[in-house]
């Protein structure tokens, strides 16, 4: 009776967390480990395992890139999604880390990212894109997307956002476009010419995420920076 109750806590904490499949999995692995470890190493009578018949998500497909026709209706989106969606795309940083930056953070050509994994803040290029945009809006407190004035708005409020500025960017942007834009990121800057190593320095991501998506680039895009490098 007691494994009963605890496998169906289990099921429900795993499908509440299903938009997040891979933190719903690793949840999963947390409170089987830790059953495992009272059952087997402390003794403790609590029969089996409530996440035995439990199917994990498994290794879920990489999001495809935000076609360009959501980049060209970004300008009817709401503000919130919008910002979210420039800094994202103009950074190339995670979505939580892109939202959360601060104005102080942009200083002219430059900005510093914060590497949420490393917990250190890096410097990289802001490019005119990015500044003319953020240059244009009402600063509304310490943070680009403010929640007032000393507090960012939370992923949440902005994951929100996107489903609700559905209408103004089509039904089948929604939550795609939140990663889809930092893909997107990686591709413009093969097409300009940067190497894979320049890539990760301005994005912070794997190896393998920018080869993966540095792939995708348009091959005609790459005939300028090209030609300008041989004159």
């Amino acid at each position: 009776m007691q494994t009963k109750l605890f496998e169906t806590l289990a099921n429900k904490i795993h499908a509440k967390m299903a938009r997040k499949p891979r933190k719903a999995d690793k949840r999963l692995q947390v409170i089987s480990h830790l059953w495992n470890y009272a059952k087997d190493k402390l003794d403790w009578p609590i029969g089996d395992n409530p996440t035995k018949g439990i199917d994990h998500y498994g290794k879920q497909r990489e999001f495809e890139p935000c076609p360009d026709w959501v980049i060209c209706k970004l300008s009817e989106a709401p503000d919130t999604v919008r910002t979210a969606a420039e800094l994202i795309l103009g950074t190339g940083q995670r979505p939580n880390e892109a939202i959360s930056l601060e104005d102080i953070r942009f200083s002219g050509d430059w900005m510093e990212v914060l590497d949420e994994k490393g917990g250190e803040y890096f410097e990289t290029y802001c490019t005119k894109d990015l500044r003319d945009y953020l240059s244009s809006r009402e600063l509304k407190g310490k943070y680009v997307l403010a929640k007032n004035l000393t507090e960012p708005l939370g992923y949440d409020s902005v994951e929100k956002a996107f489903g609700r500025g559905h209408n103004s960017l089509g039904e089948s942007a929604k939550l795609q476009a939140v990663y889809g834009l930092r893909k997107l990121a990686i591709i413009r800057l093969a097409e300009v010419g940067c190497s894979d190593a320049e890539i990760q320095a301005v994005t912070n991501q794997s190896p393998e995420m920018v080869s993966y998506y540095g792939k995708k680039k348009n091959r005609k895009a790459l005939l300028k920076p090209a030609q300008h490098r041989s004159t």
